[in-house]
């Protein structure tokens, strides 16, 4: 078995990762499938290049007036956490009640009886009535509900999270957790309804669609996709590029960068051909954009024996697991957010592919299995 490489772009991010606060570097390297002792030497070279901080002086304000404004920030935060935690409990109010007694040790019960809208007498009168059989059942069975629910990052609607309670051990109807997670305002991303606007690249040397929607496999490595997308920041475009090795659905390689080069390209084919253990005659296929067609990129593709299929110009079928998985990771992930930074950007992306999509999201196409775990017991 050949060495692995991983590409600077992704070392970077894998560190910004196990650098954040309370994060466990064991626990990150496992999410990447790496060893935890390379990740601990990535972070140590990385310390010993040095880092700069940037720190700003707060402006000079009275006590009396800084006090006053401290608890009025804390305040409204509060406020706006209970909102944030409550926003879809449009629903009965003995649902809202559940709601202020499982946080009565986060925040005061008269600030959240206000703030939802329900009287605190009626909060404690409910209190006082005995459960029933069935609501405790239903209690217990939501609380695993809500375990599979915020693992997924909130992006599993009934039907993957029964498959996820039943590997627990649970049985229970899609019906029924269905109802539950109504009741309990866990509600799935939808997706997005408009498609991103498509860029138009010059036309060079077009190869033939050797793939011919044929987006299955036998076996891995033996057909990738391929294709970019951009995401707006405050700072501006980040272009994303992904490989997708059609076997499993797993992302192989990935790049980002803020200009749409040849280099994003060639970079994100690299990270595949470094992690994938450099394996020859694959199917490399994308669209007719120019950086795929340029002479640097087809040379790359030459130079490691993989033969270049293009979908037919303007036929974005042609190229629809990609499509597919670009979809997803705006609805699931991206659409969710405004980034400030590309770097943001950039962080989020890499958690979303490397630590939730690649080793546990549930991918219909193969049996709800995750590309990770499907790969895995195909190998076992």
């Amino acid at each position: 078995m050949q060495r692995r490489r991983f590409t600077e772009e992704f070392k970077r991010e894998a560190v910004k990762l196990a650098s954040q606060p309370g994060a466990s570097t064991a626990a990150i390297a496992s999410d990447l499938g790496i060893n935890a002792n390379l990740l601990g030497r990535w972070k140590r070279e990385r310390d010993e290049s040095g880092s700069q901080s940037v720190t700003g002086n707060a402006a000079s304000v009275s006590p009396a007036e800084f006090e006053r404004m401290r608890r009025e920030l804390a305040k409204v935060k509060m406020e706006r956490d209970i909102l944030k935690k409550a926003r879809a409990l449009r629903c009965r109010p003995q649902v809202k009640y559940a709601f202020i007694a499982r946080h009565r040790h986060v925040w005061p019960t008269r600030t959240m009886c206000r703030v939802i809208g329900v009287s605190t007498s009626g909060f404690y009168d409910w209190l006082k009535r005995p459960e029933s059989l069935r609501a405790q059942a239903n209690a217990r069975l939501l609380s695993r509900i809500r375990e599979a629910f915020t693992s997924s990052d909130r992006t599993y609607g009934s039907p993957r999270v029964v498959l996820d309670l039943r590997d627990a051990g649970e049985t229970c109807s899609e019906n029924r957790v269905a109802r539950l997670m109504r009741l309990a305002g866990l509600k799935a991303r939808h997706k997005r309804r408009r498609t991103p606007g498509q860029l138009v690249s010059p036309v060079h040397s077009i190869a033939p669609n050797l793939l011919e929607r044929q987006f299955e496999a036998t076996g891995p490595n033996q057909k990738w996709a391929a294709d970019f997308t951009y995401v707006w920041t405050a700072e501006g475009w980040l272009f994303v590029a992904v490989v997708l090795d059609l076997y499993s659905r797993r992302v192989v390689g990935w790049s980002m960068q803020p200009t749409m080069t040849a280099q994003l390209v060639m970079d994100a084919l690299l990270m595949a051909i470094f992690r994938r253990g450099r394996p020859r005659a694959v199917i490399h296929h994308s669209d007719q954009g120019s950086q795929y067609t340029s002479e640097d990129f087809q040379r790359l593709l030459d130079s490691h024996g993989i033969v270049c299929s293009m979908s037919r110009r303007g036929n974005c079928w042609d190229n629809a697991a990609m499509e597919s998985f670009f979809s997803t990771l705006k609805t699931e992930r991206l659409s969710r957010k405004h980034y400030r930074t590309r770097d943001e950007l950039r962080a989020d992306v890499f958690d979303y592919i490397e630590r939730f999509y690649n080793p546990r999201r549930r991918h219909s196409t193969i049996g709800y299995l995750s590309p990770v775990q499907f790969e895995n017991l195909q190998c076992a």
